[in-house]
């Protein structure tokens, strides 16, 4: 982390952008992030979200360090392009959310992935011998389909989880549970709609939602600064990345990598 030594951090705001799919990367780097925001006695805090989401275990972190943190700092939460599932539920974490009009949010649900290469497998003439504990140890194993009493536990699993998403957002939102189940059910919508369902307050910029969250801790919107917490990079990287945008081949390895990684996991994600 990079620290504002020579200025009053109680006269800034505290900026942490979440961008990109969420995962234990993003995890590690927030609650750093967070810690510093408490160490540093930043009054309010702007947090900016562009995710489709991600895994559920490190969205329910994130949003449970943004509770803790709610005791001693204003959280104003400002959606981009896109704040969708896992983008959402973190969300959950600022008492005060601010979207754009044309922003894409919602998609809240859950999805659990498999590989499946049984056909693949067998064109080339591969095969695997498994010994396994019980019936359910290679559960999602990827060179054969799925059993119906398999599909049953992990349905049981994602229904688990999404009754666990909606109980949080009725919660923070005050809605009625059957309310958020009327939108809640994997479909996106606009900002303006979000407002609209009480799923965010306001409608705005990123610049609207800095103002909205100095004037919350009593500082001059016109003489407040924001204060961005990024990641530390090494010396190289940051010369080399200013101008390195990724390739197209780049991204669909990146895509693939993280289909890969997420295999069998749970996910609040919204499908692109």
């Amino acid at each position: 982390m990079i620290w504002p030594f020579k200025t009053r951090t109680t006269k800034q705001i505290a900026r942490i952008e979440i961008k990109g799919v969420i995962n234990s990367e993003t995890r590690k780097f927030l609650l750093e992030a967070l810690e510093t925001v408490k160490e540093k006695k930043f009054p309010a805090l702007l947090l900016r979200i562009d995710s489709p989401g991600g895994t559920v275990g490190d969205s329910q972190e994130i949003y449970e360090a943004l509770k803790k943190l709610q005791k001693k700092t204003k959280i104003v939460a400002t959606f981009g392009n896109i704040s969708a599932s896992g983008g959402v539920y973190i969300s959950m974490g600022a008492p005060y959310i601010m979207a754009n009009p044309g922003t894409i949010t919602g998609s809240i649900g859950v999805i659990l992935r498999g590989n499946n290469f049984k056909e693949l497998l067998n064109k080339i003439g591969v095969s695997f011998q498994v010994v396994k504990s019980g019936p359910y140890k290679d559960i999602l194993s990827f060179d054969r389909q799925l059993s119906p009493e398999e599909e049953k536990i992990l349905q049981e699993m994602i229904d688990i989880s999404y009754q666990q998403f909606i109980t949080t957002i009725s919660k923070e939102r005050n809605l009625d549970m059957d309310k958020t189940k009327s939108f809640a059910d994997g479909r996106i919508f606009t900002g303006e709609q979000a407002l609209k369902l009480g799923m965010v307050d306001r409608l705005g910029s990123e610049e609207d939602a800095r103002c909205w969250a100095a004037e919350l801790v009593g500082l001059d919107p016109e003489k407040t600064k924001c204060f961005t917490i990024e990641e530390s990079k090494p010396f190289l990287n940051r010369i080399f990345s200013k101008n390195n945008n990724k390739s197209k081949f780049t991204l669909m390895n990146d895509r693939i990598e993280f289909e890969l990684k997420t295999s069998g996991q749970l996910l609040w994600l919204y499908q692109q």
